[in-house]
């Protein structure tokens, strides 16, 4: 099988060598072309567009960074829907809105394509180790034949027909950036009570506070850099998409607002592409506190494929 892979930023850049590393010929394309290096050193060849992508491939990976982007990418001048799409699949990882991304594809299902999403979770350390986990959504037989594709860059888990993997990831960030926001206070407010850092954080794991946040996104905090791999201006998309989905589903959203609006000024404070975490830098600095822990805290993005 021949892959595209279309959109090589921080965590499609690393999806796209593991697929290469899985020794499927791999096209690929960005509006950067100087971020396809490191994959023509494994093997990538380049197209100009997605057009000129899915004309070579069997199957068309695309990673960007929202709806406006997919749509670009599927609609745009040069985009998929120009292309040859009989019989091929076209598996988004983006983080989007499963409302918008039903409508967009039906076009491209009626030149014959056969979409898939699989946006993932996780931070960019899975995506160098390739165990991602990703919410695959689409048709069963469409999903079996890129599966070899799909467990080349994480973890496939279906979640239904096209459109639930959008809906997953939507509800899993929710989750996340909530946590994330409320981590902060908890700890800011366990040190103003005498409680060590290092140890409130040996102390939550594995007991009911516990959560992929607090175990594997703390240690930014301890480092002082917040994690800069996932900017707050993906997170406030994130949350847009979010209230988004809550709002057409007429849920209230009291605590995911609060938390979106953590982020905002988390935004406004320090730029937009401060890290994540710097959610909860915003409650350190005005309580007057520093979180720092000395020790050899392993940033995400340099961990090992091993």
């Amino acid at each position: 099988m021949k892959v595209g892979f279309i959109g090589l930023g921080t965590m499609g850049g690393n999806a796209a060598k593991n697929i290469l590393r899985a020794g499927f010929p791999t096209v690929v394309h960005d509006l950067r072309p100087e971020a396809a290096a490191d994959h023509f050193a494994l093997g990538a060849t380049w197209a100009d567009s997605p057009k000129a992508v899915i004309d070579q491939v069997d199957c068309v990976v695309s990673m960007v960074f929202g709806p406006p982007q997919c749509e670009a990418v599927l609609k745009g001048p040069m985009g998929l829907i120009h292309g040859d799409c009989a019989g091929k699949i076209w598996i988004d990882m983006t983080t989007s809105s499963p409302k918008f991304m039903r409508e967009l594809v039906k076009d491209f299902v009626a030149k014959g394509g056969r979409p898939v999403d699989a946006p993932v979770t996780g931070s960019v350390d899975a995506a160098i180790r390739g165990d991602m986990p990703m919410f695959v959504g689409g048709e069963d037989a469409d999903i079996e034949s890129v599966r070899p594709v799909i467990e080349a860059m994480g973890q496939l888990r279906k979640v239904g027909p096209h459109g639930n993997g959008y809906v997953a990831k939507l509800v899993n960030n929710q989750l996340w950036k909530v946590h994330a926001a409320a981590i902060g206070e908890a700890m800011v407010c366990a040190k103003l009570a005498g409680l060590d850092p290092a140890i409130w954080w040996e102390v939550m794991k594995g007991g009911a506070a516990d959560s992929f946040v607090l175990s594997h996104d703390v240690p930014s905090i301890f480092a002082g850099h917040y994690d800069p791999s996932f900017p707050i201006k993906l997170c406030l998309k994130d949350l847009s998409l979010i209230k988004e989905l809550m709002d057409d589903t007429g849920v209230r959203s009291e605590m995911t607002d609060a938390t979106h609006a953590r982020f905002r000024e988390a935004g406004a404070r320090y730029g937009m592409e401060a890290g994540e975490m710097t959610v909860c830098k915003l409650v350190e600095e005005d309580a007057g506190v520093e979180l720092r822990v000395p020790g050899d805290w392993v940033a995400p993005w340099d961990v090992s494929r091993d």
